[in-house]
């Protein structure tokens, strides 16, 4: 019996030892290419993360694409970037990744891309109920084919991202994927480049692929202010996520970097709209604004994200998480490591330093994300509920949750798509007028029955 909670908005993820046996990987893979072979498609690229446990994973989900008479092209151990650049410069017709991101060792999953458009939400509930159901594409003539995708996806990057001027930067590969293309690339753009744990080792010794969580950005401050860097860098275990932290050791967040890539991006796309997710600081759409761009507001959600970055054409988008996509001189799809080359190559252009840009941005208090727990058949009622209580005396935006505007702060509390827990964020001019939001939008919560119980990232 596959389980059921395995099949997530973004992705199928689980416990590699317990929950996803060779036989439900098969069934994933075989599911996958029935979703396929819907829209047409027969041509895939496979590939995999460093975990000891994606090799088999990667070969059972083939064995679902070869029994639904699929050509599957592996690409092996990669970035998830270069999975989806492999897809878009072959015209394939879609992409599986084996990938446990950003978690601990125990964890494994799948990523998947149709095409350039993410298959996500509705689509994977379909393939589970596809495969309860038995309702699998079965075929002759499956073939596979060794199709190695890194050197041409490190001569793109090196092409794209070249440095007129190069800068001096840490780069902390977590152990994960990025070390298949740090060490090498980045030099050849043109900078003077430190790795850090940059050797491929899926158990994750050193510390857990996450450039978002603080604690985790330690050994990278350390390195920097050791090396003198200019700056240091970090990616999540897939390499489609990048935090950064200054010379000074300084963190900046994702709304951040995408307002400096917004700043980059509107000197040679004058007045394009920039698409950012409801967790992001007011001060992103005020420094889109004065630099001549139209800000938007979207779900939070990399496939979210990377859907309407589609509709609309814009040229950029982010998330608070780390998520960077780029359409203007890329493919549309998040690549931290494509990101990584567009920072350095921005702030080289600019002769300032990445402090220096920081500090130029409209300053905010804010707090963290913190998720408190919340039944699943509760937390899309309770946004509802703080709709009801708030509307008519402040400006609601409702997209994703609600996210209360109160002219100089704002408030926001939406549904996690992956957990039982509510996600709130709260943002203000003033550490004063931040704990007078915070305390209005807790009370509020409090009195709706949920507990200030925070729980981990899932």
């Amino acid at each position: 019996m596959i389980p059921a909670h395995i099949f997530r908005e973004y992705d199928i993820r689980g416990l590699h030892e317990t929950e996803l046996t060779s036989e439900t990987a098969e069934a994933v893979g075989r599911a996958f290419a029935t979703r396929i072979r819907s829209e047409g498609g027969s041509r895939v690229a496979l590939g995999q993360d460093v975990r000891p446990s994606s090799e088999r994973l990667a070969r059972a989900a083939e064995r679902g694409m070869l029994a639904a008479g699929f050509a599957v092209e592996r690409v092996g151990v990669v970035p998830t970037p270069a999975l989806y650049y492999a897809v878009a410069s072959r015209g394939l017709d879609g992409g599986m990744q084996i990938t446990g991101s950003h978690n601990p060792p125990e964890f494994n999953g799948f990523k998947m891309t149709k095409q350039k458009l993410p298959l996500y939400g509705a689509e994977i509930l379909e393939m589970r109920s596809a495969i309860a159901a038995g309702r699998l594409n079965s075929a002759g003539g499956g073939t596979w084919t060794e199709k190695p995708i890194l050197d041409e996806y490190r001569a793109m990057l090196v092409e794209r991202c070249k440095s007129a001027r190069g800068l001096r930067v840490v780069m902390d590969c977590g152990n994960g994927c990025a070390g298949t293309v740090v060490p090498q690339v980045f030099e050849r753009m043109g900078h003077e480049v430190t790795p850090l744990f940059a050797e491929l080792d899926g158990r994750f010794p050193n510390h857990l692929p996450d450039p978002t969580v603080p604690s985790l950005l330690v050994d990278l401050q350390r390195k920097v202010q050791e090396t003198g860097a200019e700056l240091g860098i970090g990616f999540d275990g897939d390499a489609d996520r990048i935090g950064a932290v200054t010379g000074t050791g300084r963190i900046v967040w994702g709304d951040q970097l995408l307002a400096l890539f917004a700043r980059d991006v509107l000197q040679r796309v004058p007045g394009g709209r920039i698409l950012f997710d409801v967790k992001c600081s007011q001060a992103l759409s005020e420094d889109i604004v004065a630099h001549g761009g139209v800000p938007e507001m979207w779900k939070t959600g990399h496939s979210l994200i990377k859907k309407r970055l589609a509709e609309t054409g814009a040229p950029v988008a982010g998330e608070m998480s780390g998520h960077m996509f780029f359409s203007e001189g890329f493919f549309g799809f998040d690549d931290a490591l494509f990101a990584a080359g567009r920072l350095l190559r921005y702030v080289a252009s600019t002769g300032r330093t990445l402090d220096e840009l920081v500090a130029s941005l409209p300053q905010y208090h804010s707090t963290p994300e913190t998720r408190l727990a919340c039944a699943e058949d509760r937390k899309f009622q309770v946004p509802d509920a703080l709709k009801a209580e708030f509307a008519g005396r402040y400006r609601i935006i409702d997209i994703d949750g609600i996210r209360v505007e109160f002219g100089d702060g704002w408030g926001l509390v939406r549904a996690s798509n992956t957990q039982p827990a509510l996600v709130v964020r709260f943002e203000a001019r003033t550490e004063a007028r931040l704990a007078e939001i915070r305390d209005t939008m807790m009370s509020a919560l409090r009195k709706l029955g949920v507990e200030e119980t925070p729980v981990a990232h899932g």
